[in-house]
């Protein structure tokens, strides 16, 4: 058996740190759809590539009543410099223990 989820499948309501010392968690989103996405690290370039394309479409989402969350093992200051370097307007969160 799988560790991973099945489609459709809840989301734990695990807190995560933000970049602006806050916390997020799946609940905060009852309600609403959104898309969350998991990159392992910050300013790589695949990872910049990802948040950087959600950024560009974030108006999309927003039109079409979708939240969006970008997440990885990063730090809260980690993800400020990736964002301040990258101008990323897509809320990151933290999930130090994966």
């Amino acid at each position: 058996m799988s560790d991973f989820p099945t489609t459709g499948a809840a989301m734990p309501d695990i807190e995560m740190g933000t970049p602006d010392g806050g916390t997020v968690k799946a609940s905060d989103f009852v309600g609403q759809k959104f898309v969350v996405f998991f990159y392992p690290k910050d300013n790589t370039p695949g990872c910049t590539t990802e948040a950087k394309d959600f950024t560009a479409f974030n108006g999309d989402f927003d039109a079409a009543g979708v939240a969006l969350l970008g997440v990885s093992k990063d730090s809260a200051k980690k993800h400020q410099n990736f964002i301040a370097k990258h101008d990323l307007t897509t809320p990151l969160a933290t999930d130090a223990e994966e």
